[in-house]
């Protein structure tokens, strides 16, 4: 099976991770999971590249971070929200992803 490269996908982690944090807040594992599931197995996002993108992210006033108990467990975790600089930074981001898609089309033969 054909798998994304992480030099093809590395500019949109960021995206990807905000899209994720659109409706709710989330923790990284269940972050990872959704990626996953989502892109049915051909981008699985490494655990370094992930908190690498949080710190970015947060850094940048794009998420905030809190931490909370998980009921079942009672294991503390560090969950993250998109805040309203970041839900104007994804959407920059889509628009350069259909400017992307649209331009590197123009270069895709498909059936030769």
């Amino acid at each position: 099976m054909l798998n994304i490269s992480s030099d093809v996908i590395r500019g949109y982690n960021d995206t990807i991770i905000l899209y994720l944090l659109l409706d709710k807040p989330s923790y990284g594992y269940e972050i990872s999971k959704q990626i996953k599931q989502i892109s049915e197995e051909k981008y699985v996002i490494k655990e370094t590249t992930l908190y690498s993108a949080f710190t970015r992210l947060e850094k940048n006033g794009y998420i905030t971070s809190f931490s909370s108990s998980d009921n079942t467990s009672g294991k503390r975790r560090t969950y993250y929200r998109i805040t309203d600089a970041g839900r104007d930074y994804y959407r920059l981001k889509c628009d350069e992803w259909n400017l992307t898609l649209e331009v590197v089309s123009k270069f895709i033969r498909n059936g030769d």
